[in-house]
């Protein structure tokens, strides 16, 4: 694997793989001894344009656990506050011997660019580029939905059958994105739910069914309900009418999770705004699988780093392997 921009074009033989290493790394994160030497002398840069909390610390700790450098660049304070282009970031970042970039920008196919413009040698992985995709966060919501269903016997499987309602801002929501096409890469159904004006324009063209009512798609008794964060910052325009009647039509209230059949999860990829389209009762049940997509992030972004830089060997997993 040379670079990592979207799951559109992911294949599901390379997402399975990806998802198959990530259970090897998560089964050494439970030693006393996280640390693997896998990627001793490596650099890795966290380029970071937009802000992020989640996902920089999660990458970073997914280098160190692998025994890489770590670099964080951030836009804020940086000579691209005053104006340098990403031609020369890169430059500069190619000149540090940089061995991965992990890279999130505001405008869509900043991370296409930075790895197909010969600008840089080093492999590119997408930690989210403007409204277009987040391939990481797709497979670790993808890895946790496979340990929720098969536990201990998840390596090697996909998610055929598998139903999936995604609820909420999906106009400006990359993470809605990249889960619909890796989840139908893996056989997943998918059922996108939210007001007309929160859908995309093209989403007739994706592989999911649409729903306007939150209510229907609880009737269809899915596998997962993942909620997502309503993107106030990405609106310069009245969506709907009120935050309010947003809860009111399309949030994750008391009386809606319990009418969720029994074993059905619910994800959100986070930060949650609770009361908006979560409510705490949602947030902080047993069948949250929350903290379980933060915890599973590490590892799944530690097997993308693995195989970027590591290529074909066998991933350490043991004493013998050091």
């Amino acid at each position: 694997m040379r670079h990592l921009l979207d799951t559109k074009t992911l294949s599901r033989a390379d997402a399975i793989r990806i998802l198959d290493v990530a259970e090897d790394m998560a089964d050494t994160q439970g030693r006393e001894v996280r640390k693997l030497p896998t990627l001793r002398g490596r650099t890795v840069v966290n380029l970071f344009f937009e802000d992020s909390t989640r996902t920089r610390i999660s990458f970073e700790a997914a280098a160190k656990r692998l025994s890489a450098d770590v670099i964080n660049f951030s836009a804020k304070g940086s000579s691209v506050s005053k104006g340098e282009s990403l031609q020369d970031t890169a430059q500069t970042l190619q000149a540090m011997n940089a061995d991965a970039v992990v890279v999130r920008h505001g405008a869509s196919g900043a991370p296409r660019t930075l790895a197909t413009s010969g600008w840089i040698d080093a492999g590119v992985v997408n930690a989210g580029d403007g409204m277009h995709e987040h391939p990481t966060q797709a497979l670790l919501d993808a890895f946790t939905m496979r340990r929720r269903r098969y536990g201990a016997e998840s390596r090697g499987r996909d998610l055929a059958g598998y139903r999936v309602a995604i609820v909420g801002d999906i106009l400006h929501s990359r993470v809605a994105r990249s889960n619909v096409w890796l989840l139908d890469a893996l056989g997943a159904e998918v059922t996108l739910v939210a007001p007309p004006t929160l859908l995309p324009q093209d989403v007739s063209a994706w592989p999911a069914t649409v729903r306007y009512s939150i209510d229907e798609a609880i009737a269809e008794a899915p596998d997962a309900l993942m909620m997502l964060r309503i993107q106030l910052e990405r609106m310069n325009a009245a969506f709907f009418p009120s935050s309010r009647e947003y809860t009111r039509w399309w949030g994750l209230d008391p009386v809606r999770l319990a009418a969720l059949p029994s074993d059905t999860i619910v994800m959100h990829p986070g930060p949650m705004n609770r009361g908006l389209e979560i409510c705490a009762e949602a947030a902080d049940s047993p069948r949250a699988t929350v903290r379980e997509q933060v915890a599973n992030g590490v590892s799944v972004r530690m097997a993308v780093l693995y195989l970027l830089l590591a290529g074909e060997r066998n991933t350490p997993t043991n004493e013998e392997d050091r």
